[in-house]
């Protein structure tokens, strides 16, 4: 199985602004004071245009699609949250806890991967959970190591137990399960999504180990990263407040690899962490200012990535 890929789904804003149905436990976001409705949606379409631009630039296969006005959905930017495509064909769909994001889910989407040569075999469909308030956002919840057979898991209000272990099982993944926390006005919190704390590539992975509270946890999890032969590179707390763990590695033109981030993430990291990540990947970073503030979600989230099988050509 592949780790990266180099085709990636992203959805254009059209009315992008903070979520207030997630901002309960979703502690990233934060209110813009002063600007109107049209002016953060507009320089959150100028972000995310310069972000498409850039992969593109490096050879990445962006399928860009428009979100639509009706239903309301402001955090449609974040695709990976509620769908993920797998190289067997399968693609799964994930309950999600604010209901507002669950109108983000559109069947259109798989009809304009097929009509680009994407073969779609099978649904697996979660979302039914969400009737008895059971959620797991997708590759926000899950972290995936799709070489090695593995899915790491923060649990959080977002990211349900028994769920995580059915998806592992339905596709054949190993579960790596953890809390991991973060200091919001001096108390512990729950971090809401795995993947703004950990990032997994081909040869390495970034973590911020000091997350995850429990001792013997963090040690199961950098045991198990470092027994898969991945260099682990620590990130702080503060770091991560800056999204630094919210990134994805792409393959661009050639197969040359990227390690995708927002400028506040890249800005973040230090000279050695970088001289770490440059051992194994090219670094490309993008100003998302506007979508971290609002959405409280960065480059990682913008970016779902698509593994189905193509029709040959």
């Amino acid at each position: 199985m592949n780790q990266t890929t180099n085709s990636i789904l992203m959805i254009r804003p059209v009315a992008f602004r903070m979520n207030e149905q997630t901002a309960v436990n979703n502690y990233y976001q934060k209110v813009i004071d002063g600007l109107l409705p049209a002016t953060v949606n507009a320089k959150a379409q100028q972000e995310f245009d310069a972000f498409v631009a850039k992969l593109e630039a490096v050879g990445v296969n962006v399928i860009v699609v428009d979100d639509t006005l009706n239903p309301d959905t402001p955090d449609s930017i974040f695709p990976n949250n509620w769908i993920s495509f797998h190289e067997n064909g399968d693609i799964a769909l994930f309950p999600m806890f604010a209901e507002n994001r669950r109108l983000e889910r559109r069947e259109d989407l798989l009809d304009i991967l097929e009509e680009k040569g994407f073969i779609i075999d099978n649904i697996m469909d979660y979302t039914s959970a969400e009737q008895d308030e059971f959620f797991l956002e997708g590759t926000g919840s899950i972290v995936l190591d799709r070489a090695n057979g593995k899915a790491y898991c923060a649990l959080s209000p977002r990211a349900d137990e028994e769920l995580f272990i059915e998806f592992c099982e339905d596709f054949d993944l190993n579960p790596i399960l953890f809390e991991a926390f973060q200091t919001v006005n001096g108390e512990r919190k729950l971090i809401y999504h795995t993947n703004v704390m950990m990032c997994i590539g081909e040869t390495y992975a970034v973590i911020c180990a000091d997350s995850i509270d429990d001792k013997k946890e963090r040690k199961m999890v950098i045991d198990s990263l470092k027994g898969d032969e991945k260099e682990v590179i620590y990130i702080t707390e503060e770091q991560a407040n800056n999204f630094a763990g919210n990134m994805l590695e792409v393959k661009g033109a050639n197969d040359r690899r990227y390690l995708v981030m927002s400028s506040a993430a890249h800005k973040s990291l230090s000279k050695k962490q970088i001289a770490q990540l440059e051992e194994h990947v090219t670094i490309l970073s993008s100003s998302l200012d506007t979508i971290e503030a609002c959405g409280g979600g960065s480059a990682r989230c913008m970016l779902a990535e698509i593994f189905l099988p193509k029709e040959d050509s």
